[in-house]
């Protein structure tokens, strides 16, 4: 038998657990990276119940075991806010959310703006207080003036410190976020309930929100409920420039801050990236009901004020969201232009949002491992802004029978080709130049608007054309003959000519559109674009060495290398020959016409303040006509600020790094040099 620890051991013993347990915490919740097992982590914590359990009178206030739930409460009680939580003014349209920026500047006259986008948590909105670094008290959100105590279910939250870490500890902090729950945490406790013959969840949401208020603490622990900060209340000793230093310095104190947070100079930059967030949400394992722009500076924040109701400075950008539950009763791949394999869930079709839908992208092997799908799964599918339908979760309590975990094809489906997994990466694709499901995919691809803009050659035409071996390249595109598309299924004379019409005007493109076509890998509408007002033509890119592509801004190692490979093999030599014998231009055009030695040539410059001639994106726009590159923040590698009137700390930066510093007039000076 072990031999018992005497009191100052014991002591000793439960301080450094608790001090590596947190630390663990800290890896996991906040940095995602955790460093040792689960079961390490639970021996860990046993022990130092069992040691607490032993000296009751040593251990700390604090404790991780708190986590573990305390005595059931009579009722909750209410408690003021100290700083009223403001509800938020919502907005499902984009012209709103512009309007707000508009609303903004207007409030904000001559003054450079940041905003900062954040994903919306589909949660409970919660205030935690931490007083000399010790978690004292939450509170929901309420009315906005009063909220429910729930600091012992808080205290269950294992990704929540009970003391903050690290130093220069503020003396008082008020962070605000919501409380949640992850889809595969809501998937273990449906099986554990229909395990013990009870009825599941239906959502993480309503189970967040009544989790939170139990009176019965240990009832919460077991819910494995999470928290997220977005926002401060009171704060006395933490010092903060903005909004993203002050989620620098909180994760620093180990509380854990919303994911993918980003910060943008430019509005149509916050514009664009709020639209595209939407594609990438299936990749979460929490809910979110949509995107919140901020003013990122403080100060300005301040200026703004607020409505009786709402913060002048945020709005949410909310997302419709419908889901229902329906069947996947199978798994098929598509092969895209390069190549990709991707898995399509086949579904029972189920009415969603106005339509039937009956397919959704899986995206990767990896997520249908993630998520435990498999073919024959009752799964919950979802669109976000009635756009994209995706798989949330598998109801894993409805499979009556073990099924077989779904095995990618180890060959293409449609030309037997083998199919390789990319290197550090999560897809999979056919690497054959002869599969004709890729060249189908290419040859629409080069059709479209943003491409080569040939009206008339969609899906059903591309497909015909392919199937029948008319057009095997595109050379053979265009060559093609009046005849020749006659003699399709369903395809009349006038239909024909206005195609060889489309076709013929394509040749005059530009540079940038042909390399944006042909489906280089890494290479959409904005590199094409660049490698156009760099090189000047095909000749002169094709004849560049890597560390040339590679030294072209905004050109990193990888697409380098990939622009580099194509144009020594083979394919991209013959591709490019083809173009050429058709008549196709393959010069810049003047949309993409850069003066490569023009008085910004290889030189990055940044714009900050009001301008008095120049909108942004037209000081921008001759910036890039001159050779140079456009950036939106200050650093060592940036050539010129151009500084107007109320610059602000972009200028202030500048001037530390010694970076030279032109007024208006200076620019119109060079450029008319």
């Amino acid at each position: 038998m072990p031999n018992k620890p005497d009191r100052n051991a014991a002591m000793l013993r439960m301080t450094e657990l608790c001090h590596e347990i947190r630390e663990h915490d800290h890896d996991y919740y906040v940095h995602a990276a955790p460093t040792i097992t689960d079961l390490d982590y639970d021996r860990k914590l046993r022990e130092l119940a069992d040691l607490e359990k032993e000296f009751p009178e040593q251990a700390l206030s604090d404790s991780p075991t708190k986590r573990l739930g305390d005595r059931p409460l009579e009722g909750l009680v209410q408690v003021a806010h100290r700083v009223p939580m403001l509800s938020i003014e919502n907005t499902y349209s984009e012209q709103e959310l512009r309007d707000f920026f508009a609303k903004t500047e207007k409030l904000l006259p001559d003054e450079v703006i940041e905003w900062v986008v954040e994903l919306k948590v589909d949660g409970v909105a919660a205030s935690i207080r931490y007083e000399e670094g010790l978690l004292v008290q939450a509170v929901t959100r309420g009315n906005g003036e009063v909220g429910d105590d729930i600091t012992l279910n808080i205290r269950t939250l294992r990704g929540l410190p009970q003391r903050l870490l690290g130093k220069n500890i503020p003396k008082s902090l008020e962070v605000r976020g919501e409380v949640y729950m992850t889809n595969a945490d809501l998937v273990v406790l449906n099986q554990q309930r229909t395990n013990a013959g009870e009825s599941e969840y239906k959502n993480t949401r309503n189970l967040t929100s009544g989790s939170i208020k139990l009176l019965d603490s240990k009832i919460c622990a077991q819910r494995r409920l999470r928290f997220f900060c977005h926002g401060i209340g009171f704060c006395d000793g933490l010092y903060a420039r903005d909004h993203m230093d002050f989620l620098k310095r909180v994760r620093e104190l180990g509380i854990p801050t919303t994911p993918n947070v980003q910060c943008f100079s430019n509005k149509e930059d916050a514009i664009a990236h709020c639209n595209r967030i939407v594609e990438d949400l299936h990749s979460l394992d929490f809910e979110v009901d949509g995107l919140v722009v901020k003013v990122n500076s403080l100060e300005q924040r301040e200026t703004l004020g607020t409505t009786t109701k709402c913060p002048r400075w945020v709005i949410a950008y909310k997302i419709e969201k419908y889901e229902a539950v329906t069947q996947l009763v199978d798994i098929k791949t598509q092969i895209g232009k390069t190549g990709t394999v991707t898995p399509v869930a086949e579904l029972l079709p189920v009415e969603l949002a106005g339509t039937t839908v009956s397919r959704a992208s899986l995206h990767n092997i990896e997520e249908i491992e993630r998520k435990d799908i498999r073919i024959g799964d009752w799964v919950v599918v979802e669109k976000a802004g009635k756009i994209i339908p995706h798989i949330v979760r598998v109801e894993k309590h409805r499979r009556e029978s073990e099924l077989p975990a779904y095995v990618f094809p180890s060959r293409c489906p449609e030309c037997d080709s083998d199919l390789v997994k990319d290197a550090q990466g999560v897809y999979i694709r056919c690497v054959s130049k002869q599969c004709p499901a890729q060249w189908r995919q290419r040859l629409r691809y080069f059709a479209t608007r943003d491409c080569m803009d040939i009206e008339g050659l969609g899906e059903k035409l591309v497909n015909q054309l392919v199937d029948s071996n008319i057009v095997d390249s595109f050379g053979d595109l265009y060559a093609l003959k009046l005849d020749r598309l006659m003699s399709l299924e369903r395809m009349g004379k006038k239909s024909a000519e206005n195609l060889l019409q489309g076709i013929e005007a394509s040749k005059d493109r530009g540079m940038s559109r042909v390399l944006n076509a042909v489906s280089i890998r890494h290479v959409g509408q904005r590199v094409a674009q660049i490698l156009a007002r760099r090189f000047g033509n095909m000749d002169a890119l094709m004849s560049a060495d890597l560390e040339t592509i590679g030294n072209t801004n905004e050109i990193g190692p990888v697409i380098a290398q990939s622009v580099y490979d194509y144009f020594l093999s083979d394919e991209g030599v013959e591709l490019v020959q083809q173009l050429r014998t058709a008549g196709v231009l393959l010069d810049a055009s003047a949309d993409d016409a850069v003066d490569n030695a023009g008085v910004f040539a290889g030189k990055t410059v940044v714009v900050t303040g009001s301008l008095s001639k120049y909108s942004r994106d037209e000081i921008e726009r001759l910036i890039e006509q001159r050779g140079g590159r456009a950036a939106s923040s200050v650093s060592k590698k940036t050539d010129f600020l151009i500084a107007g009137e109320a610059a602000g700390s972009k200028l202030d930066k500048a001037q530390s790094l010694g970076v030279p510093v032109l007024t208006e007039a200076d620019f119109d000076d060079l450029i008319s040099r």
